[in-house]
């Protein structure tokens, strides 16, 4: 693959105009009861009707970022108000805490145990508020960020399974969606606390949760940052590491610097190394940092968004540093993507492959897949491949 930019930037453009919003707006809207189905078959027909909280945010916060950042469709706002009041309406429990599962018409089914439902309310409510002009939207955005910043240190809080006092791990996982929540609330913040929470989740990724010795991102580390020896504790989630990368480089590029963004890419490039699979290509999905059998009984299947993710670091690493590493790696990853989770006949991607790359649950939409990797993915890819077409 030749370094033809523009090629590039279209093949994502039409990937996500032309087949991937389509395939969502033909299927998954709720015009109904409100908010979106997400269970859907290859086809795109409905399996399940149950509404997860992390999903339906995410269709709002996509739906709504392409209005602001693309193009102000009509269409694109009207579905994003259609989640953004059903989850207004239904998503949350007395107190504000944002559930996990709702029925379709909006009764709740898991109870609110899991922080990022907060973290993608906030998202959501924040970019649907840039979109609509909504006062109320921002209030909610704002009450969802605040309970972030409150369960952060205790995600799960009632909730957590965990014995107190024994072995208290934190997670990589709530630091970077806090930076990432972070930039996203930024319009909404005041610039002195935005800096302070993205100069400390910065420092936290970077210090707490990255070997510098084998330049890995570890998912859980002890609470001072030390390593523990024990399945939480040498566990690999390699598109975690990747995601969390290249939302610290955008943070790097915000403040301007470039050693911070060359050593995000560093740690992009040691994690591809570590585990891409030599025999079958693509990336596990979960791995023991020390080679020990994982815990994890799914580790070796190769999932969409990890690919996805790793797509988006590597084009922005390779726009930001103009390194041959990252051009390297992301050809390849390109290859193996595009080749194996695309579907000519139906559209959209499948989400989850067996270890040889063939399809293992021949679905578009479940529990966990949902209208938000693939397409902020191809934007995001689109949008670096046309900076450096010059467009």
């Amino acid at each position: 693959m030749e370094q033809d930019f523009r090629a590039l930037a279209t093949q994502y453009k039409q990937a996500l105009l032309e087949d991937v919003l389509p395939f969502w707006q033909k299927h998954s809207i709720d015009w109904e009861q409100g908010g979106y189905f997400t269970c859907l078959d290859r086809a795109g027909n409905i399996f399940d009707t149950d509404k997860f909280i992390w999903l339906q945010n995410r269709q709002v916060w996509i739906f709504s970022m392409l209005y602001t950042q693309l193009e102000r469709r009509e269409d694109w706002l009207k579905i994003a108000a259609n989640g953004a009041n059903f989850l207004a309406q239904h998503g949350r429990d007395v107190e504000g805490n944002w559930y996990f599962a709702l029925t379709r018409d909006g009764q709740p089914l898991v109870q609110p145990y899991n922080i990022f439902s907060d973290c993608f309310a906030a998202m959501a409510f924040s970019k649907y508020a840039l979109a609509s002009g909504e006062d109320w939207a921002k209030e909610v955005a704002l009450q969802a960020y605040q309970n972030v910043l409150r369960r952060k240190d205790n995600p799960k809080g009632k909730y957590t399974k965990a014995y107190p006092g024994t072995r208290a791990l934190k997670s990589l996982a709530v630091p970077m969606i806090l930076a990432n929540l972070s930039l996203e609330m930024n319009w909404l913040l005041p610039g002195e606390q935005l800096e302070q929470i993205l100069d400390a989740t910065v420092q936290e990724v970077m210090t707490d949760f990255l070997d510098p010795a084998r330049g890995l991102m570890y998912e859980a580390v002890a609470s001072d940052g030390s390593l523990v020896d024990c399945f939480d504790g040498r566990l690999i989630n390699p598109g975690h590491g990747i995601e969390a990368m290249w939302f610290i480089m955008e943070i790097a590029d915000l403040y301007q610097d470039p050693a911070t963004i060359q050593q995000a890419v560093d740690v992009v490039l040691n994690i591809l190394d570590f585990a891409w699979d030599q025999e079958y290509g693509g990336l596990f999905y979960f791995m023991d940092a020390d080679g020990h059998p994982p815990q994890q009984l799914e580790w070796d299947q190769k999932l969409w968004w990890v690919h996805l993710e790793s797509l988006v670091a590597l084009a922005l690493g390779y726009r930001l540093t103009g390194r041959q590493a990252c051009w390297d790696w992301y050809q390849k990853l390109h290859e193996y993507a595009w080749s194996h989770f695309t579907d000519p006949d139906y559209g959209e991607w499948f989400g989850y492959l067996n270890r040889r790359g063939e399809v293992l649950l021949n679905l578009k939409g479940g529990k966990w897949k949902g209208c938000f990797h693939v397409p902020r993915a191809l934007f995001l890819c689109w949008r670096e491949f046309a900076a450096l077409s010059g467009e």
